[in-house]
């Protein structure tokens, strides 16, 4: 689905400020994939870059991202660089970043920030319609129709969070990027948000890329992990092998530093991810 190749990405116009220093990844159809590391190590930057968002000065020095899709309309098949993906915004690819006060906007109903988020396909047959398929749609993360009449400051952090996911899953993307989707919140929140991702990665059978500096969330939910480091990726593989056997010093004190596990993989928060 998507092909990073030796890809060194950083900030500037004048200078450059490497972030991702010539990583390579694929991404791969129907699977969960886990990037972690530390505060800096460039997990956020690297999604900024698969995801083809260039506006805060981000750019891409070397190297390739591509994506390879498959329009669910016409059959016909997509492949392109990430400076063509703004184009599969929604469509193909939706994000989920960090921060849900700094991305949905203070001035505006939930309802709007929704339908604006949409391609003009999903707009058709009427607003009353539209409106129906998204309160359905919200039942499903537990939010109620008022919500979308709601301010984001009226709703609580794990309610924005939910609505933000909600957004992105809508329109059954092929490709679901999230960084640090549970930051901030409390275990119980994070747990049934995990979850909701969960579900939605098994009910439509795209793909769930998740950055998250916690091993134990990798541990519970990911197929497969990449660890990064100083904007490198060190070890990548299956989760169970890298839990089971890490080969670099950096994965083995990240494992290190987690209390004790218990139970097969993905028992303890979120179930049996088969």
């Amino acid at each position: 689905m998507i092909t990073i190749d030796n890809v060194t990405v950083g900030y500037g116009t004048s200078g450059f400020v490497t972030a991702v220093d010539g990583v390579s990844l694929t991404i791969n159809d129907n699977e969960i994939l886990g990037i972690a590391g530390e505060s800096g190590s460039g997990k956020s930057t690297l999604m900024r870059a698969v995801y083809g968002d260039f506006s805060t000065g981000l750019r891409i020095k070397s190297g390739t991202v591509r994506g390879h899709f498959e329009d669910a309309r016409t059959g016909h098949a997509i492949d392109a660089p990430s400076s063509e993906f703004g184009k599969l915004w929604w469509d193909q690819i939706s994000y989920i970043p960090q921060g849900s006060m700094s991305v949905l906007n203070p001035l505006m109903k939930i309802e709007k920030q929704v339908i604006d988020g949409l391609p003009d396909r999903e707009r058709q047959g009427g607003r009353r319609a539209l409106r129906q398929r998204i309160v359905d749609f919200l039942a499903g993360f537990g939010l109620e129709e008022n919500v979308l009449n709601a301010y984001p400051h009226q709703l609580s952090g794990g309610m924005r969070q939910r609505v933000l996911v909600a957004i992105a899953a809508f329109v059954n993307p092929r490709l679901i990027l999230a960084d640090e989707p549970t930051t901030a919140l409390d275990v119980v929140v994070q747990k049934k948000i995990l979850l909701m991702m969960v579900e939605i990665q098994r009910r439509q059978r795209n793909s769930l890329v998740l950055v998250s500096h916690d091993m134990g969330v990798h541990y519970q939910i990911t197929d497969r992990l990449a660890i990064m480091y100083k904007g490198k990726i060190v070890e990548a593989g299956p989760t169970a092998e890298i839990f089971a056997n890490p080969q670099h010093d950096y994965t083995r004190n990240l494992i290190a530093s987690l209390p004790r596990l218990h139970g097969k993989r993905s028992a303890d928060v979120v179930g049996e991810h088969a």
